[in-house]
């Protein structure tokens, strides 16, 4: 029997929430098989098992909050009790019908693997991201090192020690990341004269799937297999549409977390909302960040008739054929042009160290509202992308962040904020600092207004930039050069090549 306790899945976490079991108790499992959805302070994640055997118990309900390090599941490996089980999943586990397990109970042999050297074990356990570290809060004494089992081939170090050099040939393959790896489906005979380029291909059993990376991604994300569909781009390629259609339609296709049923309001009364998860963690991050760093945001109306001009004329490109293009990619390409130009932009405070962080690369954040509330997905290393290439990633970002799979890994590490508030129809805002960086651009609708043209009145496409910055790293002068630099690239988007 073995205990799989709540991991940390990054960035200190101390608990999280149980949002939906994928098991019950009696059903087989494998390792790195998804069993249970958890809803951190950032997102959802989606827990693969450690070990292979059959659920004994769920030791965590549906909506109840877990802390870390706490058991959530027991599975039955066939090993006998988990060590220190006395209490009520060792109680479950004997009362739940296990003839055998009840017997060698009665017989005391769980308390005598509690106290003589287990003899070397022919596999190693399976360890995931953030969960493994933890393993030195064992309250078992140290054992002595027996001498390793003839043809083992692995050491009788205990795991606590020191780590084993090589991975005995019986170990199962472990993910770098808690990542869980779905069964491959059933092969499909490729079709004689296929020679579409892809992931699958000669000698995989699969028919070869001509479709771009990003395509590929939102497959993954939302459950959908390549092979099964028939592609409506060019040469048959797969595109987004296609994927959307087959997600769509698929019965019981799930493409997010589990909602909560709605909750019944008394008309004329009053509805209280647990302060958890996303909710919980923006709250307090927006405090800190408003009672922390001196905020200061300055406007800009731009004329950006220009830059729409050019998203029509970027959506007609072959480059760009299997990507979304919107206003919002121009944005997100001046900004990054403007911070190469004015690299303090992309800063941070080290208040411990007494020292301004600069950082030469851009993980340039997207402010993303889901049903779970404000999350902050960023790009890595947007700076370093083509146009085609930024435009995938944000588009990746966003449709990952709707289908409710964004991970924390996603929203670690931001150093430059983009917040589109024009998309509800708002002309700016005063948007509040991300933790740990030193400045957020807001971007307004864009609406045909009056402007003045060599001394004309015409309408034109305006929207208004709204930048805050941290006053402790920005000052007025740096802020305002660089919002009008990106403004100026909107207004003519010709200047991202010459600057860029």
């Amino acid at each position: 029997m073995k205990e799989f306790k709540l991991p940390d899945v990054g960035e200190g976490l101390t608990e999280a929430e149980i949002v939906r079991w994928h098991v019950k108790v009696g059903d087989p499992v494998k390792v790195n098989q998804t069993i249970v959805e958890i809803e951190t302070a950032k997102a959802v994640v989606e827990l693969p098992c450690p070990f292979e055997g059959v659920v004994s118990a769920l030791m965590a309900e549906e909506g109840q909050t877990v802390d870390v390090g706490t058991p959530i599941i027991a599975v039955d490996d066939g090993s006998g009790p988990a060590a220190g089980s006395g209490g009520a999943v060792a109680g479950e586990a004997l009362s739940g019908g296990e003839g055998g397990t009840a017997e060698r109970a009665g017989r005391g042999e769980a308390l005598a693997d509690d106290m003589v050297p287990a003899p070397p074990k022919e596999e190693r356990q399976p360890v995931l991201v953030g969960y493994g570290v933890k393993m030195g809060a064992a309250k078992r004494r140290p054992r002595k090192q027996p001498p390793a089992a003839p043809g083992s081939g692995v050491s009788a170090t205990p795991a606590a020690a020191a780590p084993v050099s090589a991975p005995p040939v019986s170990a199962p393959p472990v993910s770098a990341a808690p990542v869980p790896v779905s069964p491959a489906p059933a092969s499909v005979p490729a079709p004689a004269g296929n020679a579409h380029a892809g992931a699958d291909g000669p000698g995989t059993g699969r028919v070869a799937v001509l479709a771009k990376p990003p395509v590929r991604k939102l497959a993954k994300d939302l459950g959908v297999d390549l092979a099964t569909l028939s592609g409506t781009g060019p040469q048959g390629s797969i595109t987004r549409e296609d994927v959307h259609s087959a997600a769509n339609a698929a019965p019981g296709q799930e493409t997010g977390p589990a909602r909560p049923a709605a909750r019944a309001v008394p008309a004329g009364g009053e509805e209280r909302i647990p302060i958890k998860g996303v909710r919980r963690a923006t709250a307090q991050a927006m405090v800190s960040s408003a009672f922390t760093a001196p905020h200061v945001t300055e406007f800009l109306q731009v004329d950006v008739t220009a830059t729409v001009e050019a998203v029509a004329r970027l959506r007609a490109l072959p480059d760009f054929a299997e990507v979304k293009v919107s206003p919002l990619l121009l944005v997100a390409k001046a900004v990054l042009v403007a911070a190469r130009r004015h690299p303090m932009i992309n800063s941070s405070w080290d208040e411990a160290a007494q020292e301004i962080v600069v950082k030469h690369y851009v993980n340039l954040g997207i402010a993303a509202a889901t049903p779970r509330g404000l999350i902050v997905p960023n790009v890595k290393d947007a700076h370093a992308l083509s146009l085609p290439e930024l435009a995938a990633a944000l588009g990746g970002l966003t449709e990952t962040a709707r289908a409710g799979r964004t991970q924390p890994a996603d929203m670690a590490g931001g150093t430059f904020t983009i917040t589109n508030v024009g998309v509800f129809g708002v002309d700016a805002g005063t948007p509040i600092l991300n933790p740990g960086e030193s400045a957020i651009l807001a971007l307004g609708q864009i609406r045909d207004l009056p402007w003045v043209v060599d001394g004309q009145i015409v309408p034109r496409k305006v929207c208004t930039l709204a930048l805050s910055f941290d006053h402790r790293i920005v000052d007025g002068e740096l802020g305002s050069r660089f919002l009008r630099d990106v403004g100026d690239m909107l207004e003519d988007p010709l200047r991202m090549l010459a600057w860029g």
